[in-house]
């Protein structure tokens, strides 16, 4: 452990040279890529910094109680040994945790799907709560949105509702949001005031670069047709909107929302391209007979994740056991606490799995 982290040292501190280097400083792609990969060392660097100071610091004093001393300045000498052995666990514990295994994918932005799935115009209103909800929590982390496709349905739900999330490491905190999420309450049809239990679906792709994914003119078919929806005059005789269609993998992606049709063309191939990758990864854990993915973020659309209870004001995490009585707040946006518990339950996984090893 110690060999990789000042390996990761030498090469965080040779990037500080390379970032100066006037030849790096006018290639703008290089200095992109070495500006992130310093970025991405960076926490680790730190905590390894401090803990060598702060071994150091715990050798200097455990060598000051071989001398002689007072009674009192023993005793703080004692004190800052107690200090500094605690520290050391400190960092030791977050070093680990910094040194494992990262999805490439974190860094990324995404791409978002949400369906109205079992329950009707109810699990269609549900999935306009969670649109807001996650539209709500990107705005508290300085994250950009863009609606790239929605589908409104009588009440004024989303049958469906794509959009993107453009920020720093939006995929490794929205990675774990993929899967079906069930909300209990009465629904605004039900005269009996009897509680329903509806799902929405949500699928959480990481966007894919185009050097990713070769999307070849001859392998797609683009359909134009005229918008719905609101948007004024030109909605209905204008042929902005786009299908884009994957010939070999039968892929389709469709935007309507944007303001030209060369607008929409481009947001439903970005589209395509995050679903191209979504689905060659789904093959890739089919290959693994019989091996189920970790609990933590498996991106199962079929798997129940969490539960909304309304009546009893109630969130509750059914992967990590975790519940909250703060339902309003969670649909305000108010989802870190969530994040960061199955960021942990991810993270203690794989501490287990590599101490296992």
């Amino acid at each position: 452990m110690l060999d990789r982290l000042q390996a990761l040292a030498d090469r965080y501190e040779k990037l500080n040279e390379l970032l100066c280097d006037p030849d790096v400083v006018s290639d703008p792609s290089r200095l992109r890529s070495y500006a992130k990969e310093q970025s991405d060392l960076e926490e680790a660097y730190r905590a390894y910094v401090e803990y060598k100071k702060v071994v150091e610091q715990l050798r200097e004093a455990k060598a000051m109680l071989e001398e002689k001393l007072d009674d009192e300045m023993r005793e703080m000498v004692k004190l800052e040994i107690d200090e500094l052995t605690a520290r050391q666990k400190e960092l030791e514990e977050r070093i680990r945790i910094l040194m494992l295994p990262k999805d490439p994918n974190d860094g990324k932005n995404v791409i978002v799907e949400i369906r109205g799935a079992a329950g009707g115009e109810e699990a269609n209103l549900f999935a306009a709560d969670l649109y807001r909800m996650y539209v709500k929590y990107a705005d508290s982390q300085g994250w950009r949105t863009e609606l790239l496709e929605a589908t409104v349905s009588d009440l004024g739900g989303f049958k469906e509702v794509i959009f993107s999330v453009e920020g720093k490491d939006v995929y490794r905190k929205l990675k774990y949001e993929s899967g079906a999420h069930r909300v209990q309450r009465v629904p605004e049809t039900e005269s009996g005031g009897r509680i329903h239990t509806s799902t929405s679906t949500v699928v959480v792709m990481p966007e894919a670069e185009e050097v990713e994914v070769e999307i070849l003119d001859k392998d797609i078919r683009v359909d134009t047709f005229c918008s719905s929806g609101a948007g004024g005059q030109s909605v209905n005789t204008t042929k902005s909107a786009v299908r884009v269609t994957h010939i070999p993998t039968g892929i389709v992606a469709t935007c309507q929302d944007g303001k030209s049709q060369n607008d929409n063309k481009a947001k439903a191939l970005q589209v395509l391209r995050a679903r191209i990758v979504e689905m060659k990864r789904q093959e890739e854990e089919a290959k693994i007979s019989g091996e189920r993915r970790e609990k933590i973020g498996t991106g199962d659309r079929s798997e129940r994740i969490r539960t909304y209870n309304f009546p009893q004001s109630r969130v509750t995490d059914h992967r990590i056991g975790l519940t909250l009585h703060r339902l309003d707040a969670v649909l305000n946006g108010d989802m870190e606490e969530i994040i960061q518990a199955l960021t942990l339950a991810e993270q203690t996984e794989l501490l287990q799995k590599e101490n296992r090893s």
